[in-house]
Formats: C-alpha cells, sequence, structure tokens
C-alpha cells in the first residue's frame, strides 16, 4: 500500500507539473496570440488610414479633373469664338484686299486717261 502511494504521489506530481506546463504553454500562447491581434489591429488602422487618404486623393483628384474639364470647355468655346471672328476678318480683308485693287484698277484708270488728255 505504501509502494502504491508514493507511486499514485508521483503520478500526482507528474500529472501536475504537467498540467503546470501546459498552463505555461497556454499562457504563451494566449500571449502570443494577443500580441498577434494587437500587431494586426495596427495594421488594419493603418490599411484603413491608408485607404483613406487614397479615396481622399482620389476625390481631390476627381474635383480637379473636372475643373480642368471645365476650363478645357471654356478654353475651347473661347477657341471656336477666336476662330470665328478670325474667319470674319479673314472675310472682311478678303472683302477690302477687293475693294483696293479695285481702286488701284480704277485709279490706274483714271492716271491713264489725265496722260492722255495731257497729251
Amino acid at each position: 500500500v505504501a509502494m502504491e502511494t508514493v507511486s499514485l504521489e508521483h503520478q500526482i506530481q507528474s500529472v501536475q507539473r504537467h498540467i503546470a506546463f501546459l498552463k505555461k504553454e497556454q499562457m504563451e500562447l494566449l500571449h502570443d496570440l494577443h500580441l498577434e491581434i494587437l500587431r494586426l489591429q495596427k495594421h488594419c488602422s493603418e490599411l484603413t488610414h491608408d485607404l483613406e487618404i487614397k479615396e481622399l486623393e482620389a476625390r481631390q483628384q476627381d474635383v480637379l479633373d473636372r475643373e480642368l474639364e471645365e476650363k478645357c470647355r471654356v478654353m475651347e468655346a473661347q477657341l471656336q469664338e477666336k476662330e470665328k471672328d478670325n474667319l470674319e476678318l479673314r472675310k472682311e480683308l478678303q472683302h477690302k484686299e477687293t475693294l483696293v485693287a479695285a481702286l488701284r484698277s480704277s485709279l490706274r484708270n483714271k492716271e491713264r486717261r489725265f496722260l492722255e488728255e495731257l497729251k
């Protein structure tokens, strides 16, 4: 009976050591898991922040793009207006060149007649 009691005590001590070892291992595992959760939460926060910044930049770029598109439309309209004005000025210039040519011809004719009259 005494041997069995000693054997049982050794088994109990062995089980207690195993339980203490498992508790220690479990605590280390829980600690490591807690650290990993904190690391992942920090990483998630950083990614969320990066995403928010990228979304803000994208919205700002969209605003800039819309502003540039509007400026382009305004400038294209101004360009069309200037082209229209230039076309009108070219027509007017062509008309005036025709008048100048006619006046020169008329002046040459008058000059010839005047010279003929002088002879």
